[in-house]
């Protein structure tokens, strides 16, 4: 079957528009985690949220719902430890880290009735994306532009130095916790694609992917977008060919990416290098 005729079915056709607007929300988001060397910080948040699928499990409530709540309170509270309680930051990441992961272990396994299917949460399903899941990327992506579009040069400022920001009077605190509801809520609706286990990867691979060739912030967004969209939709076309889990082929390819462009950068610099003369 070629791709004209699977572009025939919905589930594709879903699973492409998916892949779009996450690589958007994801490719915005990324970029801030990573300038902000806050990858530390979106794993906790990542694991996280199973403390709010058991939730949503044991009290028969919609688990992307009740994830994306508990993530939210998880990156609040972690900006509130390390920053109020004088909590190292690492440590405040493994409280809730730790927590959210035993919360959804205990509350999965009391669930009644018949055991919930995790594998799509944690591993990932790209191919069972549905319209609702869609919209909210979709939504999730034009906010993030316009938010960016109206802080971006705040964001920029709080991304490479925080104190500085705070010296030109900056709503810091402000954005900080905007940018962790952001994060959050990124984190939470892109779990479909790859699940929790592989998530991390999805926000910082095709960034540092990007950093090779700029360093400048609005162009790293951009590539990094483009670079995501292109592994997703490869790692998906590849993966229904070779019958593999569409979510960690994606992830796999990304950082066949990452590698191969750091090898054709690493040859130009070689190629650059002025011979010394004899």
């Amino acid at each position: 079957m070629n791709i004209s005729e699977l572009l025939q079915y919905a589930f594709f056709r879903n699973a492409l528009l998916g892949s779009l607007f996450a690589s958007i929300a994801c490719g915005i988001i990324g970029t801030y985690v990573v300038s902000r060397r806050l990858v530390f910080i979106s794993g906790g948040i990542t694991h996280a949220s199973f403390g709010g699928l058991g939730i949503g499990f044991y009290f028969s409530l919609p688990p992307i719902l009740s994830a994306m709540a508990f993530s939210i309170l998880s990156a609040f509270g972690i900006q509130w430890l390390s920053r109020k309680q004088n909590v190292r930051e690492d440590s405040a990441i493994a409280v809730f880290w730790s927590l959210g992961m035993a919360v959804g272990i205990v509350l999965t396994f009391l669930s009644p009735g018949y055991a919930p299917n995790l594998s799509e949460y944690l591993f990932g399903n790209i191919l069972t994306i549905t319209p609702g899941d869609i919209m909210a990327l979709a939504i999730l992506s034009l906010v993030l532009l316009l938010f960016f579009a109206l802080f971006y040069h705040a964001i920029v400022s709080i991304s490479f130095d925080t104190e500085f920001a705070q010296t030109r009077h900056i709503p810091t605190q402000f954005i900080e916790y905007a940018m962790m509801l952001f994060v959050s809520v990124t984190i939470v609706l892109s779990i479909r694609l790859v699940g929790i286990v592989l998530l991390m990867s999805l926000i910082t691979v095709p960034q540092m992917t990007a950093n090779l060739f700029t360093v400048n912030y609005s162009k790293i967004i951009a590539l990094s977008v483009i670079f995501s969209f292109a592994g997703c939709v490869t790692g998906l076309i590849l993966s229904y060919y070779l019958n593999v889990p569409s979510g960690a082929f994606i992830i796999f390819v990304l950082i066949v990416m990452f590698f191969i462009a750091k090898a054709v950068k690493s040859i130009e610099r070689k190629v650059q290098k002025p011979q010394p003369t004899k």
